[in-house]
């Protein structure tokens, strides 16, 4: 007989959920920069992955803040603990509007031109695409500075997300 633990409150979901924008996020310019040097036929497919990527990561990172906001109301707060997570919670914010942006702006160049009945050079493609992922490194930082405030929240000052008593599910 084994049993299933139950669902998590949302109180308690951050430290499942922390780890999706963090890797989706930081994997999906790689297949940007991978579509650059790939002949135009296949790096559509390629690039189109990368803005999926970046289209789930933002939403989970979304989602992580929701959860980290709901987590850190169960927190007890030192002052210290206060102090690095309210710089958690900044970057988090920063993070947000930097991936907002990064995935309007990404949108607006795989999209703006069909919409706008518009082709680009492939020339201007790749400009755009290049001029993209130097704007992702600012996106990719914040994402990284959030992350290791958020890890030093945990493994220096041991803040844990607040489990709750749920019954568990058997199965016989």
């Amino acid at each position: 007989m084994f049993s299933i633990p139950s669902f998590p409150a949302w109180d308690a979901l951050h430290p499942l959920v922390v780890h999706f924008p963090i890797a989706l996020l930081l994997i999906a310019p790689f297949f940007v920069a991978l579509g650059l040097f790939l002949p135009s036929t296949k790096a559509k497919h390629i690039i189109l992955a990368g803005f999926a990527l970046v289209v789930i990561g933002t939403g989970f990172l979304f989602l992580t803040t929701e959860t980290g906001d709901a987590a850190a109301d169960q927190v007890h707060k030192s002052p210290a603990v206060s102090s690095l997570l309210h710089e958690h919670e900044e970057l988090a914010e920063a993070t947000e509007i930097a991936f907002g942006s990064l995935l309007a702006l990404f949108a607006a160049l795989l999209f703006g031109p069909t919409l706008l009945k518009r082709e680009l050079t492939i020339r201007m493609f790749r400009i755009g695409l290049s001029v993209f992922l130097l704007a992702y490194v600012s996106g990719a930082w914040l994402l990284v500075n959030t992350a290791h405030a958020g890890g030093r929240l945990v493994h220096e000052f041991g803040v844990t997300a607040k489990t709750t008593s749920a019954p568990r599910l058997s199965a016989r």
